[in-house]
Order: structure tokens, then C-alpha cells, then sequence
């Protein structure tokens, strides 16, 4: 299912921008920036945060969005991932919570849950600062060779057999 997902939403969506005349570049970039701002530990934010960003850099939304929503598992992991990260790194004692229980509160009440939690979620955007640009350049650089041949191959007439 995850599989089908990723072929019909991000697969396809990149195969066809390069027959479009997309560069390998900027679908590498896009899908980069899409990764790494949909692992803001933020609920709710993350489409958005790719829309600006898609719209600021010129990058495509369909692909970024299709990235987005299929890093929302890892969104909801990376949140415990980038709290504790920033309890660390500001030298705070660890909160304990879960995430299905964190969910419940934000579902029932955002903005009570805001100003329960903001502290520790700004900690966790801290922890989000530091990684996202590592994460968002290694992303960026894995994919650009294997999209560069990916187009190479598209070009050659060789896609049939691709993806």
C-alpha cells in the first residue's frame, strides 16, 4: 500500500514533470525541502509550510504536497525524535507524554494544547532548526544522481522500463 502510494504520488508525478522539462535539480530540491519541512514537529502546519516554500523557490507543488502527506507517519515519530532532541540541547528534564496522547489533546483543544506544550514544542522546532538543513542538503544530494539518470534514461526513450 505505502509502495502503490509512492509510485501513483511521487513516482509518477516526478517522471511525468520530467517529461515536462522539470530538472532533475529542481525535482531533487523539491523533494528535499518537501521531506524536511514535512518533519516540522508541528501538527497542522506542514502543508502550508510546503506551499510557502513551493511558492518563494518556485518548486512544484504537486510533488512537494505528494511528499509532504507521505512523510506524515515520520512527522508524528520525529515529533517525540526532535522534543527530546531539544530537552536536550536546552538542558530542560524530559516531559513525559506519548504521542497518541499528545494527539488527543491537540484534537480536542489546539489551543489549550499550545499553551500547555508551547515550551516543549518550541524546543522540538530548536532541535527541527538544527537538523533540517543537514537532512534537506544529504536528501537533496542521494537524489540528484538518481535523478539525473533517471532523466538520462526518460531521454534515451529507456522509460518503459524505469520506476
Amino acid at each position: 500500500m505505502l509502495r502503490e502510494a509512492w509510485q501513483r504520488r511521487v513516482v509518477d508525478v516526478v517522471l511525468a514533470q520530467l517529461r515536462q522539462g522539470i530538472t532533475p535539480r529542481k525535482i531533487a530540491l523539491t523533494i528535499a525541502i518537501g521531506t524536511t519541512l514535512g518533519l516540522f514537529p508541528i501538527l497542522g502546519s506542514t502543508t502550508l509550510l510546503c506551499f510557502l516554500a513551493g511558492l518563494l523557490l518556485r518548486l512544484n507543488q504537486p510533488i512537494i504536497q505528494g511528499v509532504n502527506y507521505l512523510v506524515y507517519p515520520l512527522q508524528i515519530a520525529g515529533i517525540y525524535f526532535f522534543i527530546r532532541v531539544g530537552e536536550r540541547l536546552t538542558g530542560t528534564a524530559p516531559l513525559q507524554f506519548s504521542i497518541p496522547g499528545l494527539l488527543q489533546q491537540f484534537r480536542a483543544g489546539p489551543l489549550h494544547f499550545f499553551q500547555e506544550f508551547g515550551m516543549t514544542a518550541l524546543r522540538g522546532v530548536l532541535a527541527w532548526t538544527l537538523i533540517a538543513p543537514v537532512a534537506a542538503a544529504a536528501i537533496y544530494f542521494v537524489l540528484l544522481p538518481i535523478l539525473r539518470r533517471l532523466a538520462q534514461l526518460r531521454s534515451s526513450g529507456a522509460d518503459a522500463n524505469v520506476a
